[in-house]
């Protein structure tokens, strides 16, 4: 019987995503049992319709342990839920008005001194913040501001034990002029700030419209990435076969760099929410459910 290393299980892992992405053999959650699953999480925005304590409530019949971006009055409801808030608003500006403009920095910073500790108690791991538009700047210009305060921030971030997360966002259909509209400029970005706790919130749906090549993406790039969305291409749905991406594979692949973080999902929830969120997160819970069977090749 041959015996594999760790890291050749997890190399065969990663070859048997990609594989399943191209339409290949898929992998099944037997296989990823003995390696790692995946921390999830649902973004609040997806569910305003639903009252908050019936939505945290959904969450954790689930058996989800966190709910995504919720502004600091309700950290203490999810906590009360026994969920984390794998991410928080904390003042780290705006899509707009963002870490590219130094007009922004002094106000980012001062909201974040007061957000951060908060965040710490309240055992919140991440913090976001945005990129901004650009208005007119070039990247190099851009990339310059946002390590400026980024370097400011870092400080603050790696004494709280908060990650501070700037989120990647596409400029073509939702977000036009937004800066930070591709990995490479964020990657750029985090390199150059160089903090534990200075990272790239990576959305997949964002990255899929504006340059694909997903899988290979994570790969390379993981090390920078604190935090994921989720959401269908086109259109921000649901995730399922009659969008772009093969999510399976890209739940396999995440999986296979160790991520320790949380995968959330950000996706436009259809009439019946309860079971858009119960089949996002069968997708992403590769230990305990099979592939699904739309997903099958």
């Amino acid at each position: 019987m041959t015996h594999l290393t760790r890291r050749e299980a997890l190399g065969a892992l990663t070859t048997a995503a990609v594989a399943a992405a191209a339409g290949g053999s898929t992998l099944s959650a037997t296989d990823a049992n003995d390696l790692f699953n995946l921390r999830q999480s649902v973004c609040r925005s997806c569910f305003q319709d639903v009252p908050i304590r019936t939505f945290l409530g959904q969450l954790k019949a689930l058996g989800v342990t966190a709910v995504d971006l919720l502004p600091v009055k309700d950290w203490s409801a999810a906590e009360q839920y026994g969920l984390v808030c794998s991410t928080g608003y904390g003042g780290g500006g705006t899509i707009s008005d963002g870490l590219g403009d130094p007009a922004n920095h002094d106000e980012i910073l001062r909201n974040l001194e007061r957000s951060l500790p908060e965040a710490a108690t309240a055992g919140v791991p991440n913090i976001i913040t945005f990129f901004g538009n650009r208005r007119g700047m070039t990247d190099a210009e851009g990339i310059n501001n946002c390590v400026s305060v980024l370097k400011r921030i870092a400080p603050m971030a790696e004494q709280q034990g908060v990650t501070v997360i700037a989120e990647l966002l596409n400029s073509k259909i939702d977000h036009p002029d937004y800066m930070g509209d591709n990995t490479a400029f964020g990657v750029e970005v985090i390199k150059q700030v160089n903090s534990p706790r200075i990272k790239l919130l990576y959305d997949v749906y964002h990255m899929q419209v504006m340059e694909g090549n997903i899988i290979r993406t994570i790969q390379k790039n993981h090390r920078y990435i604190a935090h994921y969305h989720t959401a269908g291409v086109p259109g921000r749905g649901e995730l399922s076969k009659q969008q772009e991406l093969n999510w399976p594979a890209i739940a396999q692949t995440i999986a296979a760099t160790r991520f320790s973080g949380f995968v959330a999902h950000e996706f436009i929830a259809a009439k019946n929410s309860f079971a858009s969120m119960h089949k996002a997160v069968s997708i992403f819970d590769i230990q305990r459910h099979p592939i699904p069977t739309e997903f099958r090749a």
